[in-house]
């Protein structure tokens, strides 16, 4: 699955100024934030603990 966002024009151009030429700008943001690779996370936590993380959140 796969959603849009809105940015600025601005940041856009940031982006693909630091965009590799064999990346995607998902994988750019990602590089850039350094957010975690999805494949590396998949499965680490069960999902009752997933869905007490998010209770707890949601409290916050």
């Amino acid at each position: 699955m796969s959603k849009s966002v809105r940015i600025s024009e601005e940041f856009h151009e940031f982006v693909s100024a630091h965009n590799r030429d064999d990346e995607t700008i998902e994988e750019t943001l990602r590089r850039l934030i350094g957010g975690p690779d999805p494949e590396a996370v998949a499965g680490i936590l069960s999902s009752d603990t997933a869905e007490t993380m998010r209770e707890r959140i949601r409290e916050k």
